[in-house]
């Protein structure tokens, strides 16, 4: 399935059905992904290994390992990972769209739009 490569660390696509997707994501130490947010999707993270730093909207939650959080559709959020070791999250999202064009960005460190 898709992998991609982003600044802040990669992801893996594991499934894809009409309602749902579900990724792998590693945050790598000391990085975060952009503030964002999407209009036709919300999701849900639970920690595989390591430590995240969760925002979602005006709340900050660190989570360890089976521990997790929802984004509801429209909230701001982003992970962190504030350790010195790699970080993954499975991350389901649900919606009806689940394109990476679906990412609004608030904030971002490198620069992306």
């Amino acid at each position: 399935m898709n992998s991609e490569k982003r600044p802040w660390g990669e992801f893996h696509v594991l499934d894809e059905q009409p309602g749902f997707k579900v990724k792998r994501i590693t945050v790598n130490p000391g990085e975060r992904s952009s503030l964002q947010s999407h209009q036709h999707r919300y999701e849900h993270w639970t920690v595989t290994a390591g430590t995240v730093t969760a925002v979602v909207g005006n709340r900050t939650e660190t989570l360890t390992l089976a521990q997790s959080i929802d984004i509801p559709l429209g909230a701001k959020h982003r992970l962190e990972n504030r350790t010195d070791m790699a970080a993954t999250i499975i991350e389901v999202q649900f919606g009806d769209y689940f394109g990476e064009d679906d990412i609004i960005r608030h904030e971002d460190n490198y620069n992306r739009a």
